[in-house]
């Protein structure tokens, strides 16, 4: 089982909304920066959003800006991103994973979970 579980994945059309988890296994996140990225065909890998530990702040690709909101639960060893406005281009598989701090580059990242689809398409 990976460290890290990403869900809510699905296909949604243009303008809709969706809910992705990071849930956490085996461990607490409490004390860690959890970041979301994403892997659209043919495209590197590209982070969209992080949040740092103990209430920290929080950090967003310009692509997302304005309409993804992170955030977490830790008392449920969970952080979600909220998408909304959803674009044909958002299409991609999203992948949560874990750092010490969101200042870190993507390498640094680790416990990466297997991600989830979102097809944005009317």
């Amino acid at each position: 089982q990976a460290p890290l579980v990403e869900s809510g994945g699905t296909l949604v059309q243009p303008g809709g909304s969706l809910r992705l988890s990071c849930a956490a296994s085996g461990f607490t996140v409490d004390h860690l920066s959890i970041g979301w990225f994403r892997l659209a065909p043919g495209k590197e890998r590209e982070g969209i959003s992080c949040i740092d530990s103990s209430g920290g702040p929080t950090y967003y690709a310009d692509s997302v800006k304005g309409r993804f909101t992170i955030s977490r639960d830790d008392a449920a060893n969970t952080v979600y991103l909220q998408m909304n406005s959803l674009k044909p281009e958002d299409t991609a598989v999203y992948y949560c994973a874990a750092a010490r701090g969101c200042h870190y580059q993507m390498t640094d990242f680790h416990s990466w979970g297997q991600g989830t689809q979102v097809t944005v398409s009317s």
